[in-house]
C-alpha cells in the first residue's frame, strides 16, 4: 500500500506501484487529457513514471510556469530530429534548455547556416503536428552504444562513456526517432505548441574544449502561448537597436582587438563615461564608511593556495612562472590582498566593522566563444569591498550593504529588482557548521527587512553563501549585477584575527561585496537600458556648442568657457556647415544637450536649446540656460530604501557647488 499526498493535502490510497498518468486519471478524466507531467516530493519527472513509494504529488498542465522548461526541452528534441531528417549524416551532439530557449550542437561537414534554419523550423512544426508520444526506456551500456555507433553517432557513444555507472541510461522516442537523454519530457510532441522560433547559427566546441572538433550550434526560443512568443521576439528586436557594441562605435567609446582579447580600449568619451561612474560609487563609498586601497594585479602562488583559489578556481586564472621557478597569477579576485592588508597592525573589536574598498582591475580566463563585448570579459574592473567584522555586527552589516545596493541602482533607473540566494557548491571550502551560519545570516537579513527573495541551490562562491541582485532594465531583461558574500572561512585560513572584549583572538568575518559588479558590464548595461541616451550627469559629452554662423565663434567659445567652469563637458563645433547636418550628427552621437548659436542669438545674449530625441528648439538667455544646466548635471542625490537621506556630496557650502554658485553669480553681475 502506497499513500499518495496531493497539493491540497488531500491522500490517496493505491494498492502497489501506479504511474502517473493513471493517477490523473483515478482524479479526473479531463485532468489526464490535460496533464503533461508531475513533480514527485519537489521533483520534476515524467507522468508516464511510476510511483512506488509514500510520495507528495502534483500534477502538471501545460499551462504551469514549471512546464515551460519541458516545451523547451522537448522542442530540442524535435529540432535534432528535424535536422537529421533534412540532412541524413548530420550528428546529434547536446541540446540543453537555456533561458528562454534552448540550442543543440552538430557536427556536419558542411555548417548550417541562417539559410537553413527555414526550412527546420517548417520540418520541426510538422514533427509537432504529428503528435508523437514521448516514451522513455532503460537501456544497458552495451545496447545503447552499439546502437549510436551503428547509426554514425561517435559523440553519443563518447557521452555514453562519460556517464557514471552507477547512473541509469534512458532513451527517448518520439515515433520512430530516438535519443539518448535523461529527461524527463511531456506526453507528446503535440504539448509543445507553435509558439517557438529558430533564431541564430552560431558555432560551438565540443564540450566546449577548443581542441575539439567545431560543432554547429542552433539556437531557438520556445514559449507556451504566442503572446509571449510575440513579446519576446519584439524585445530582442529592440534590444539589437540597443546592443552597447553598435552604440559604442556610434558613441566613441571604446572598441576591442584581436592582439587583446576579452580585454577593452577605452577611448575618451568611454572613459570619461567609465570614470563618471567611480566618481559616483566612491563618493558613495565615502559617506557610507568604506576606505580605498590598491592591490597588487599579480601575486604568488602560494598566496592563491591559502586562499582556496588554486584548488577551486585555476582553470579561470591567468599563470605565469619566472625564470626563478616561482608561480604567479594575475589576481582573478580582490579579496586576498585585502586580507593580507587587514592582517598589517593589530585589531580590535573597537575596530569592527572594517570596510576596504577597491576599483581593482582583475583577469579571468573566459573561453573565447563566451566573450561578448563590454558583458563578457577577461579583463575588467570590480567595484570591490570587504567588510571586516564581528559576527555581532552581520546581520546589520548586511542590512546596510542591501540598503546601498537599491538606493544606488535606483540612482541608474533601477526599480524592479529580485534578489537571489545562493547556497553552498559541491566543491568548497569550510565546515557545514560555518556554512550553516553564513547562510542563516543572509536569510535572517532578508528576512528582518522583509524581501523576497528565490533560493539559487548549489550556486554559491566555493567560499561562503551570497545574494545575487538581478536588476531588470528598460526592456524586460533581467542582468545579475551585485553581490554580498558571507565568509567564514577566508579569514581562518589566512589566520585573520581581532582582539575581543575579553582580550581574546578572535577571526572576523569577512563579507565580500559589489554593487556594480564589473564596471565594465554594468557600462555595457547602462549604455543598452538608455539605448545610448544618458541622461545628462552621465554623459560623456553633455553639451554641444554649434554655430550657425561664423560670426558667432567668438561668443561660442565664451560660452563653452562658462560650462566648463560650471563643470559641464562641452565640446564646440564651429565647422563650416549647415546647423541641421551638425544636428544629425550630434544626435547619432547621442550628446543629450544642443546649444546653437548665430548672429540673432549673439545680439539677444541667448541660446538655441534643442534636446536628444526632440526636434523643438527653446530660446532662452544665456545664464538661464547655464543655471538650468548645471542643475541638471548635478549626480542623483539619493535616499535610503526607508527614507533616510544619503549623507553624500554636499550641495551647498565648499565644494564643487561653491564655484559653480559663484561663476553664476559673477556672470549676472556682468
Amino acid at each position: 500500500m502506497i499513500r499518495i499526498t496531493l497539493p491540497d493535502g488531500s491522500a490517496r490510497d493505491f494498492e502497489g506501484s501506479i504511474s502517473g498518468a493513471h493517477l490523473a486519471s483515478t482524479l479526473a478524466p479531463s485532468l489526464r487529457k490535460k496533464s503533461v507531467a508531475m513533480v514527485v516530493d519537489g521533483k520534476l519527472r515524467d507522468l508516464g513514471d511510476q510511483i512506488d513509494r509514500d510520495a507528495r504529488v502534483e500534477l502538471l498542465t501545460r499551462d504551469d510556469p514549471r512546464a515551460l522548461e519541458l516545451i523547451r526541452h522537448d522542442a530540442a528534441h524535435v529540432l535534432a530530429e528535424a535536422v537529421q531528417d533534412l540532412f541524413p549524416g548530420s550528428q546529434v551532439t547536446i541540446g540543453p534548455v537555456i533561458e528562454n530557449g534552448f540550442f543543440y550542437d552538430f557536427a556536419r561537414d558542411t555548417p548550417f547556416t541562417p539559410d537553413d534554419l527555414p526550412a527546420i523550423e517548417a520540418r520541426m512544426r510538422e514533427i509537432i503536428a504529428r503528435d508523437q508520444p514521448f516514451t522513455k526506456e532503460v537501456w544497458s551500456r552495451d545496447e545503447a552504444k552499439a546502437c549510436f555507433r551503428a547509426r554514425g553517432e561517435d559523440f553519443k557513444v563518447e557521452l555514453i562513456d562519460s556517464i557514471p555507472g552507477h547512473e541509469e541510461l534512458t532513451i527517448y522516442r518520439q515515433g520512430a526517432w530516438l535519443d539518448l537523454c535523461r529527461g524527463p519530457h511531456m506526453t507528446s510532441t503535440g504539448k509543445i505548441g507553435q509558439a517557438f522560433k529558430l533564431t541564430k547559427v552560431a558555432g560551438a566546441y565540443w564540450r566546449g574544449d577548443a581542441s575539439k572538433p567545431m560543432l554547429t550550434r542552433i539556437y531557438g526560443v520556445a514559449f507556451a502561448t504566442q503572446a509571449e512568443l510575440d513579446a519576446y521576439l519584439k524585445m530582442l528586436e529592440e534590444a539589437e537597436k540597443r546592443d552597447h557594441r553598435r552604440l559604442g562605435r556610434e558613441m566613441d567609446l571604446f572598441h576591442f582587438q584581436e592582439e587583446a582579447p576579452g580585454s577593452v580600449f577605452w577611448h575618451p568619451k568611454g572613459w570619461t563615461l567609465f570614470q563618471t561612474l567611480i566618481g559616483y560609487m566612491r563618493g558613495r563609498q565615502a559617506a557610507t564608511g568604506y576606505v580605498e586601497v590598491n592591490t597588487p594585479d599579480i601575486m604568488d602562488r602560494h598566496l592563491w593556495e591559502t586562499s582556496g583559489h588554486w584548488q577551486n578556481y585555476r582553470e579561470h586564472m591567468f599563470t605565469t612562472r619566472t625564470e626563478d621557478d616561482r608561480d604567479f597569477a594575475l589576481k582573478p579576485m580582490n579579496c586576498p590582498g585585502h586580507m593580507l592588508i587587514y592582517k598589517q597592525g593589530l585589531k580590535s573589536y573597537r575596530d569592527m566593522p572594517l570596510k576596504i574598498a577597491e576599483f581593482g582591475k582583475v583577469h579571468r580566463y573566459e573561453p573565447s566563444g563566451a566573450l561578448h563585448g563590454l558583458l563578457r570579459v577577461r579583463s575588467f574592473t570590480q567595484d570591490d569591498a570587504h567588510i571586516f567584522c564581528t559576527e555581532d555586527q552581520l546581520t546589520a552589516e548586511c542590512i546596510k550593504v542591501n540598503d546601498l545596493i537599491l538606493s544606488i541602482y535606483r540612482d541608474f533607473g533601477f526599480t524592479d529588482i529580485r534578489i537571489k540566494l545562493s547556497t553552498r557548491p559541491q566543491h568548497r571550502i569550510g565546515s557545514d557548521a560555518s556554512w550553516d551560519r553564513a547562510e542563516s545570516s543572509l536569510q535572517q537579513a532578508l528576512t528582518t527587512l522583509g524581501r523576497a527573495y528565490t533560493i539559487n541551490e548549489g550556486e554559491g562562491a566555493f567560499y561562503g553563501p551570497k545574494l545575487e541582485y538581478v536588476l531588470r532594465d528598460a526592456i524586460g531583461r533581467d542582468w545579475q549585477c551585485g553581490t554580498l558574500q558571507v565568509d567564514f572561512n577566508l579569514p581562518e585560513r589566512f589566520g585573520a584575527f581581532y582582539i575581543n572584549e575579553k582580550g581574546e583572538k578572535v577571526a572576523p568575518v569577512m563579507l565580500h561585496r559589489a554593487m556594480f559588479g564589473s564596471l565594465e558590464r554594468f557600462t555595457g548595461i547602462l549604455t543598452e537600458h538608455y539605448a545610448g541616451h544618458f541622461p545628462l550627469w552621465l554623459a560623456p559629452t553633455q553639451v554641444v556648442i554649434a554655430t550657425i554662423t561664423s560670426d558667432a565663434d567668438p561668443y561660442a567659445r565664451a560660452l563653452a568657457a562658462d560650462c566648463r567652469g560650471l563643470g559641464l563637458r562641452v565640446d564646440l563645433d564651429l565647422r563650416n556647415e549647415k546647423i541641421p547636418y551638425k544636428v544629425r550628427e550630434h544626435s547619432h552621437a547621442k550628446v543629450p544637450v544642443l546649444l546653437a548659436v548665430g548672429k540673432q542669438e549673439v545680439e539677444a545674449g541667448s541660446v538655441s536649446l534643442r534636446r536628444l530625441g526632440s526636434s523643438a528648439t527653446t530660446s532662452m538667455p544665456r545664464l538661464e540656460v547655464l543655471r538650468l544646466l548645471a542643475e541638471e548635471a548635478e549626480p542623483p542625490q539619493p535616499v535610503g530604501t526607508r527614507g533616510e537621506p544619503w549623507a553624500g556630496q554636499a550641495t551647498t557650502g565648499e565644494g564643487p557647488l561653491s564655484s559653480r554658485g559663484a561663476l553664476l553669480a559673477a556672470n549676472a553681475e556682468g
